[in-house]
């Protein structure tokens, strides 16, 4: 049974929390990848930064819909997502827009739990970790590479 370490891709393209947005646009461009891990620097997993958290910065502002009554103003939408959106619009540094509740394998995992996790969380890629450390990503791609035709 094939394992996570057995397909994980070692040499890995990631970011800091501290790398500007400009500079994480230039490294998507420049190696082709659409997704990073974000780590500090003894190499611990902090994160995941996608293409589309960089892109979300220039979707058009939704203004939450509110309605008035009386002296009252009551909100129909949440308050805290419209803030969110403002926070990530707004955003300088990879540790404004990246998603840091990522789902993880260890290098032991079978394959098929690897899937099963991309499918049940509807990612492309999981960082391989041992004991909070990145070891690697499986992607998509690297299970399609390892599949018995």
């Amino acid at each position: 049974m094939l394992k996570a370490r057995d397909i994980m891709t070692s040499e890995v393209h990631t970011v800091s929390m501290e790398t500007s947005v400009d500079e994480l646009a230039r490294l998507f461009v420049k190696t082709g990848v659409s997704a990073m891990p974000v780590v500090d620097s003894e190499g611990m997993l902090q994160g995941i930064v996608t293409e589309t958290d960089l892109v979300a910065q220039d979707k058009p502002l939704h203004i939450p819909t509110v309605v008035s009554l009386f002296d009252w103003v009551v909100y129909l939408e949440s308050e805290d997502r419209f803030a969110e959106q403002v926070k990530k619009m707004t955003a300088q540094k990879v540790r404004e827009i990246c998603t840091t509740d990522v789902a993880t394998c260890s290098p032991d995992e079978p394959v098929s739990q690897v899937v099963a996790v991309m499918l049940e969380k509807s990612v492309h890629m999981v960082p391989v970790v041992q004991e909070g450390k990145l070891l690697g990503v499986v992607a998509r791609l690297d299970i399609i590479r390892n599949m018995e035709l």
